[in-house]
């Protein structure tokens, strides 16, 4: 009757492993929009990024530009 029990209880321990082991494997999943890693990110295709401006605010710093260009020229008129 103790040899019974016994396998069981390894049986739920196993089982239990098993499921843990399970659980602790990463899968490839996406979450608001980004795609969390896998464990075969490596495997992965590579993702294209076409080449843009190395400074991203540039419009904003010519608005800044004009706009201080034009005052001064306001400064100087009398």
């Amino acid at each position: 009757m103790k040899s019974v029990r016994s396998q069981r209880w390894l049986a739920a321990v196993l089982g239990g492993m098993s499921l843990m082991a399970l659980a602790m494997t990463g899968c490839q999943v996406s979450v608001g929009g980004q795609t969390l890693p896998s464990p075969y990110y490596l495997y992965d295709d590579v993702q294209y990024f076409a080449p843009g401006p190395e400074f991203k605010l540039t419009n904003e710093a010519n608005a800044l530009k004009a706009y201080k260009a034009e005052l001064e020229l306001q400064q100087q008129q009398p």
